[in-house]
C-alpha cells in the first residue's frame, strides 16, 4: 500500500520541495522587476539648438543636435559632401575648411561654435567651371592620386600662401618677425598637418610654389 501511494501520489516531501521553489522563482522575479525599474535611466530628450553662418558666401540657418561637429554638419545637414571625414580625430586634415580666412579641422569643431562666422569649404574655394589656381596648379602637377584628402590639402595650400604673405611664422621661420618667404621647407612644414596616404607630397609642393611665384 505504501509503493502504491509513493508511485501514484507526490509525496509529502516533493510537495514542500516543490513549493519552496515556486515561491523563491516568485521572489526572484519580483526583486528583480524592482530593480530594473529602479535603475533604469530616465530617457532625456537630446538637445538642440539653433545657429547661423554663412557658408561659401550662403546664408545657413540651422537647428541641431548641440553635439554636431562643423564637418556632420557640412556634410549630413547642407550636402557638402567635398569636405572628407578621415580620421575624425584631427590627424590626417582630410576635413580642413576655412572660417574667417583662417582653416582648421571641421572635425574637431562644433557647428554651434561658429555663429556668424564666414566658413569657405572646397565647393567655394573654385568650380569646376571656374576653377581656383590652387585647384588648376593640383591638376597639371598631378597633385593628387585616391582624390581623398586633396579638398583638405587645397584648402589648406590656399590657407598657407595667406599666412605667409601675412608673416606668420613657421616651426622653419628664420626670422620670426621679418617678412616670410615662400619655400619648400616652410610650405611642408605647414601643410604637416595633412596626409595624403598616396605619397604626393612632392607634386603637391611644385603645385603650390607654382601658384606662390604667380601670386608674388
Amino acid at each position: 500500500m505504501e509503493n502504491e501511494n509513493e508511485l501514484g501520489s507526490i509525496t509529502r516531501r516533493e510537495m514542500l520541495a516543490g513549493s519552496a521553489i515556486a515561491v523563491a522563482a516568485l521572489a526572484i522575479t519580483k526583486v528583480t522587476g524592482s530593480q530594473v525599474a529602479a535603475v533604469a535611466p530616465a530617457v532625456t530628450p537630446v538637445a538642440s539648438a539653433g545657429v547661423s553662418f554663412s557658408v561659401n558666401g550662403k546664408a545657413i540657418n540651422l537647428e541641431m543636435d548641440t553635439r554636431t561637429t562643423l564637418l556632420d554638419a557640412l556634410r549630413e545637414h547642407m550636402h557638402l559632401s567635398g569636405t572628407k571625414k578621415g580620421c575624425d580625430h584631427g590627424q590626417c586634415g582630410a576635413c580642413t575648411v576655412l572660417v574667417n580666412g583662417r582653416r582648421i579641422n571641421s572635425c574637431l569643431s562644433l557647428a554651434l561654435q561658429h555663429q556668424d562666422d564666414l566658413i569657405t569649404t572646397i565647393e567655394g574655394i573654385g568650380t569646376p567651371e571656374n576653377l581656383h589656381p590652387m585647384q588648376s596648379a593640383f591638376i597639371r602637377h598631378d597633385g593628387f592620386q585616391c582624390g581623398y584628402c586633396t579638398p583638405g590639402q587645397i584648402c589648406s595650400a590656399v590657407a598657407v600662401l595667406e599666412e605667409i604673405k601675412a608673416g606668420v611664422p613657421s616651426h622653419v621661420s628664420a626670422d620670426l618677425k621679418g617678412p616670410m618667404v615662400f619655400s619648400n621647407a616652410e610650405f611642408r612644414e605647414r601643410m604637416s598637418g595633412n596626409i595624403c596616404r598616396c605619397g604626393a607630397y612632392s607634386n603637391i609642393a611644385q603645385a603650390a610654389a607654382e601658384v606662390a611665384v604667380a601670386k608674388g
